[in-house]
C-alpha cells in the first residue's frame, strides 16, 4: 500500500511540476507591460484580427495539393482533425475548404467581416461537421504558442496594501506588487477581480488616437498601402484601428484614470492580461446559435450583484451594465447560427445591420464585435428565403458556400471506416460492409450527363455513360473499356467539366441521393441481423432494400428515372454484382491456383512480340537465341480475350505500345510494371484462366464449407483439410476474413457462381 501512495504521489508531483510549467511557458497571466513588449516584438502575431488569426490557423495546420481526376484541390489539413487524433475529421469538401479559406482571407484582406458564410447543401452534407471542426481547430490552436491570444481583467488590490482604498481616495501611493503591476498579487491581495466581458484586445487600453500612431508604426506596410496578397497579415483592422473598450471597462477605466489625476500608467498597474483561449464548451470565442427564438444578446445590472460588493465604493456608485448571449461570448472568435433558416426571418434581421458594421446596439450602450460569422442550411429552406423579399438585402451580407453530397466513392468510405468499426458495433466488420454501402450511396447521387455541352466528337460518348461508369471516372479516372484508346483519351480529358457541369444548377449533382446519415444507420443496422455473427455486407444489402421500400420517407427515392440514372434498385442490383466480383477474386486467389505470373508471363511474351510486329522486326528466342518473325497465334490468343468487340488487331497493337510509350515520355526513369499499367487487361486474363476451372473452384468451396463448419466428421481428405486451412489463413491475413465471414462470403459464392 505504501508503494503505492508513493508512486501515486510521485505521478501527481509531476503533473503538478508540468502544468505549472505549461501555465508560465504558456504566458497566461502577463502585467501590461510585459504584453506591451510581446506586441513590439511580434506585432503581426498580436494584432490579428480574428479574420487573419483563422487564416493563420488554417496555414498553421498545413495543406496538401491534391491532383484528383475531377481537378487539382487544396486540402486543408486542419480538417484531418490531427489534434483530435483523426477523430471529427472532415471526408472530401475539398473545394468547400477552398472556399472557405479564399473568403476569410479576403476578410483579412479587406480588414473588416462585413458578411456570413452560409454553408448550404442537402441534410447530412458535413456542414456541421465542417464548422464543428473549425471550431476545434482554433481551440488546439490558442493553446500553441503561434495562436496565443489575449485579453484583460481589472484587478482591485485589497486596501491591506495601504491606506484607503487604493486608486480612490487618500491612499493613492499605496505600495505595489512585483514588478509595478497588481497583475500578479496573490488573490487573498485581491478586493475584486473584473473581467472584459467581451474578451476585447488589450491594445484598446491605448487611446485610439495614440493607438493609431503605434499602429501604423508597428506594422508601416499596412498604413503605406503596400501590402500585398502574399502578406494579407500585415492589414490592420477597423476593429484594431477604431475599436474601444466596452462600456463596463470604459467606465473602471475613467473612473481610475480621474482618481490618478490623469497618470495612465497606475491605471495600466490595474490591468492582469490574461491568455486568451478559445473554448466552444465554455462559450469562450466560439459558440453556437441553434434555431429557437431567443435573443442573441442582452445585458444585465451587475454593481447590485453582491459578487461587485468588493468594488470599490466610486465604483459601486456607478451603473455597470453586463453583456452576455452567444455574440458576446463569440466575440473575437467564431459564431456559428445552426440551421439558420429555420428561425423567422425576423429573429435574425438585426444581422444585416451587425455583419455590416460589427456592432450589435444595446439598449443603454452598443456593442463591438470581431466575430466571424457562419451560417449553414439545408437547400430547402434556402429556396423558400429566395423569394422572401428581404431576402436581396440578405444576399448582399451573405457568402453562400454549396455543400453538395460526396460523389467520389474513395472519399465516401473515408465517413465511416472510422465510425463503424469492431469497437462501435460490437461485431467484426467483414470485408466490404462498408464499401457496398458507399458504392450505392454515391450511385444514388449521379446526376445524367448533359451531352449538348459537349463538342459532336464525345457526345454520343457522353450520352452513353452509366453511373457507374460516372462513378468510376470521378473516383480513379478509370474510362470505359468498351472506348477505343482515342475515346478514352479524350473523355478522360473532359472528366473535370463533366464534375463542374452542374454547379449552377438548382438540382445539382449531389443535391439529391442517401445521406452519409441514413448510410450510417443502414450500416448500424445491418450490425444487428441475427443471421450473420458478423457486420455482413449481405445484412447492408437487406438494410439497402428496405430502405427502398421507403419512398414516401427519402425525396431521393421518388426522382423519376432518366435512362440508368435514379434506378436506384438497379443501383443495388450492381453494387451486389459488383461485389460478388470482388469476393470471387479474393476466394479464388486465396486457393493457391494461380500466381500473378501466371497472368503476367504470357503477357510479357505478347508485349515482346507486339513490339517487334509494330517495328516489323524479328523476335529473338530467349533460348535458343535464333531470330523469328513475331508469333501471330500467340498474339491471337491474347487479343481474343483482351481486344474490344469491333477493334482491329492492328490498332490494338499499336494502342497497347503506344500506351508504354507515353508512360516512358512522361517519366524517363520509366520501368514497366505491366500489372499497374495494363490492370484491367491482367483482371481479363484472370477471369479467362478461371473460366475453364469452374468445376474444381466449386469443390475447393463445397471443402471450405465443411471444413468451416466446426463438425469434426466433415468427411475431408487430410490434403483437402490443409487445402482449406491454407485457404482460410490467406483469407484472414490478406483480406480481412474471419472464419465467421468467410464462410458466409464462400456460401454466397457458391449460390450465385458455382451452382450446380
Amino acid at each position: 500500500m505504501t508503494t503505492d501512495s508513493n508512486k501515486g504521489g510521485q505521478l501527481l508531483d509531476g503533473l503538478v511540476k508540468d502544468i505549472r510549467k505549461a501555465f508560465v511557458e504558456g504566458q497566461t497571466i502577463l502585467s501590461f507591460p510585459e504584453f506591451f513588449n510581446l506586441m513590439i516584438e511580434e506585432p503581426e502575431r498580436h494584432l490579428r484580427s480574428t479574420a487573419q488569426y483563422l487564416v493563420d490557423m488554417l496555414d498553421h495546420f498545413g495543406r496538401e495539393q491534391l491532383d484528383l481526376p475531377t481537378g487539382r484541390v487544396t486540402r486543408f489539413k486542419l480538417f484531418d482533425a490531427p489534434f483530435a487524433g483523426g477523430e471529427g475529421r472532415v471526408a472530401g469538401q475539398e473545394r468547400v475548404q477552398e472556399a472557405i479559406y479564399r473568403l476569410l482571407a479576403n476578410f483579412a484582406r479587406q480588414g473588416q467581416i462585413n458578411k456570413m458564410l452560409v454553408l448550404h447543401g442537402p441534410n447530412g452534407s458535413a456542414k456541421s461537421s465542417i464548422v464543428r471542426c473549425l471550431m476545434a481547430g482554433m481551440e488546439a490552436y490558442a493553446r500553441l504558442s503561434e495562436g496565443a491570444a489575449y485579453s484583460f481583467n481589472w484587478i482591485i488590490p485589497s486596501e491591506r496594501l495601504g491606506s484607503g482604498s487604493i486608486g480612490f481616495g487618500a491612499g493613492r501611493e499605496a505600495p505595489k506588487a512585483a514588478g509595478e503591476s497588481f497583475a500578479y498579487l496573490p488573490a487573498d491581495l485581491i478586493d475584486a477581480r473584473v473581467p472584459c466581458d467581451m474578451h476585447d484586445h488589450p491594445v484598446f487600453l491605448i487611446p485610439r488616437g495614440l493607438r493609431r500612431s503605434l499602429l501604423n508604426e508597428l506594422l508601416p506596410e499596412a498604413s503605406t498601402g503596400t501590402n500585398n496578397l502574399d502578406q494579407p497579415h500585415t492589414t490592420i483592422s477597423d476593429y484594431l484601428r477604431f475599436g474601444d473598450l466596452c462600456y463596463k471597462c470604459r467606465r473602471i477605466y475613467d473612473a481610475l484614470l480621474a482618481s490618478y489625476d490623469g497618470d495612465v500608467s497606475k491605471v495600466l498597474d490595474h490591468i492582469q492580461v490574461e491568455r486568451f483561449y478559445v473554448s466552444k464548451r465554455y462559450r469562450r470565442g466560439a459558440a453556437t446559435i441553434e434555431p429557437q427564438l431567443s435573443v442573441d444578446a442582452r445585458i444585465q445590472q451587475v454593481t447590485a450583484d453582491r459578487s461587485m460588493q468588493s468594488l470599490p465604493k466610486s465604483l459601486q456608485y456607478i451603473s455597470l451594465y453586463e453583456p452576455s448571449g452567444p455574440l458576446v461570448d463569440a466575440n473575437r472568435g467564431l459564431l456559428e447560427f445552426s440551421d439558420l433558416l429555420k428561425r423567422p426571418v425576423d429573429a435574425f434581421k438585426y444581422l444585416l445591420d451587425t455583419i455590416e458594421t460589427a456592432t450589435v446596439s444595446m439598449d443603454s450602450f452598443v456593442l463591438q464585435l470581431d466575430v466571424a460569422f457562419i451560417g449553414s442550411t439545408n437547400e430547402i429552406y434556402l429556396e423558400a428565403f429566395k423569394e422572401h423579399p428581404d431576402f436581396p438585402s440578405f444576399k448582399g451580407r451573405m457568402e453562400l458556400v454549396k455543400v453538395p453530397y460526396l460523389n467520389r466513392y474513395a472519399d465516401e468510405k473515408q465517413i465511416y471506416e472510422p465510425q463503424i468499426n469492431a469497437r462501435v458495433v460490437g461485431r467484426h466488420v467483414a470485408p466490404h460492409a462498408i464499401d457496398v454501402a458507399s458504392l450505392w450511396a454515391i450511385l444514388s447521387r449521379m446526376r445524367r450527363c448533359d451531352s449538348s455541352r459537349y463538342d459532336d466528337e464525345l457526345k454520343g460518348i457522353i450520352d452513353d455513360i452509366t453511373p457507374m461508369e460516372k462513378l468510376r471516372l470521378y473516383d480513379t479516372g478509370a474510362v470505359p473499356e468498351r472506348l477505343s484508346a482515342g475515346q478514352a483519351k479524350e473523355l478522360h480529358k473532359a472528366i473535370p467539366d463533366l464534375f463542374k457541369e452542374s454547379v449552377s444548377y438548382p438540382q445539382y449533382e449531389g443535391r439529391l441521393g442517401a445521406s452519409a446519415r441514413e448510410i450510417r444507420t443502414a450500416l448500424l443496422n445491418a450490425a444487428h441481423h441475427a443471421d450473420y455473427k458478423c457486420l455482413s455486407p449481405l445484412a447492408v444489402f437487406e438494410q439497402l432494400r428496405e430502405l427502398l421500400e421507403s419512398k414516401s420517407i427519402y425525396e431521393f427515392l421518388k426522382q423519376d428515372k432518366m435512362g440508368k440514372y435514379h434506378d436506384h434498385q438497379a443501383f443495388l442490383e450492381q453494387t451486389e454484382e459488383l461485389f460478388t466480383r470482388w469476393v470471387d477474386v479474393e476466394v479464388r486467389e486465396s486457393m493457391g491456383l494461380a500466381t500473378e505470373g501466371s497472368y503476367s508471363e504470357p503477357f510479357e511474351r505478347y508485349i515482346r512480340h507486339v513490339s517487334q510486329w509494330v517495328k516489323k522486326e524479328k523476335v529473338r528466342d530467349p533460348t535458343s537465341g535464333a531470330l523469328h518473325d513475331p508469333d501471330e497465334k500467340l498474339m491471337a490468343e491474347i487479343e481474343k480475350v483482351l481486344k474490344a468487340d469491333g477493334e482491329s488487331a492492328e490498332d490494338f497493337r499499336r494502342s497497347v505500345i503506344g500506351t508504354i510509350g507515353a508512360r516512358a515520355l512522361e517519366n524517363p526513369d520509366f520501368k514497366a510494371d505491366y500489372a499497374v499499367i495494363f490492370k484491367p487487361y491482367f483482371e481479363r486474363l484472370r477471369e479467362d484462366f478461371f473460366a475453364s476451372r469452374q468445376k474444381i473452384l466449386r469443390r475447393l468451396n463445397i471443402n471450405f464449407l465443411k471444413f468451416t463448419s466446426g463438425d469434426k466428421q466433415d468427411g475431408l481428405e487430410p490434403k483437402e483439410r490443409e487445402h482449406a486451412t491454407a485457404m482460410l489463413e490467406c483469407l484472414e491475413s490478406r483480406y480481412g476474413y474471419c472464419r465467421n465471414c468467410a464462410r458466409d462470403t464462400v456460401a454466397y459464392l457458391l449460390s450465385k457462381r458455382y451452382g450446380e
